[in-house]
């Protein structure tokens, strides 16, 4: 099970964190990261994705979410 880190409040605004999180490990989404294109790979294959709000997100979200990947 995967799950994306909410966006952060700072003192010039809300800034996006583009960092997800499996089994307490942290990543950012760095496309030359190897964690990063396993996330990306086991997503397409089926794997499990919360979002910042812990709500689990349907298979079409998650093709849509990895539509806006790089």
């Amino acid at each position: 099970m995967y799950k994306l880190l909410p966006q952060i409040q700072t003192p010039i605004g809300l800034v996006d964190s583009n960092m997800f999180q499996k089994e307490n490990i942290f990543v950012p989404f760095e496309p030359d990261n190897t964690d990063y294109q396993t996330f990306k790979k086991d997503l397409s294959e089926g794997a499990s994705l919360k979002d910042a709000e812990g709500n689990e997100m349907t298979p079409e979200q998650i093709t849509t979410f990895l539509g806006t990947l790089k």
